[in-house]
């Protein structure tokens, strides 16, 4: 961990990392950033097409890109996408330039989570989405575990719930009070 009072919130579709990372970074007076949306503003695109035209290959070389350049900025609160953690730069980058959290959730929550969304290339076309995060989970699993500062269940808890378990084990963070 490093002085910039960054916080990076790693894990599965459907853990929560966006509303999470909202409620932290007000919480914490931080900016948020999200990692999928920043991409989409460098491209003009969505994730979705992006997959479509340049494979997962291509979106991960994006996230490549932008993980490198949002980690250098300090003092925020970022959402990574489920994937990010899949190459060695992007988990090394997180680890050295901030507090890396992970929001551990089950496939059954996953489901729940994403079973609407329409922005989920991976769950695109696929007719039993457990299963296929089941199958992502196995693979990703060690590497959140592995890149994490700090664990925390998204499971059964409200945003509020899992923001307070975050600022309670946050090294050197405080909350700022609204003013």
């Amino acid at each position: 961990m490093d002085g910039t009072g960054n916080i990076f919130l790693v894990g599965p579709m459907g853990s929560g990392k966006t509303s999470v990372g909202k409620q932290l970074a007000r919480a914490l007076g931080l900016p948020f950033v999200d990692s999928d949306a920043e991409i989409e503003q460098r491209t003009g695109v969505d994730i979705p097409l992006i997959f479509d035209k340049e494979g997962e290959a291509g979106f991960r070389a994006r996230e490549r890109e932008a993980i490198a350049d949002l980690v250098t900025r300090p003092g925020i609160v970022l959402a990574t996408g489920g994937g990010a953690v899949l190459l060695p730069e992007n988990r090394e980058a997180l680890r050295s330039h901030g507090t890396v959290v992970y929001l551990k959730t089950s496939i059954a929550q996953q489901v729940r989570r994403t079973r609407r969304a329409t922005n989920r290339p991976l769950l695109a076309g696929i007719e039993d989405p457990a299963a296929r995060l089941t199958a992502l989970m196995s693979h990703r699993a060690p590497l959140y575990e592995g890149v994490a500062h700090i664990t925390v269940s998204t499971d059964s808890s409200r945003v509020a719930a899992v923001v307070a378990r975050i600022l309670g084990q946050l090294p050197s963070h405080r909350i700022l009070e609204p003013s």
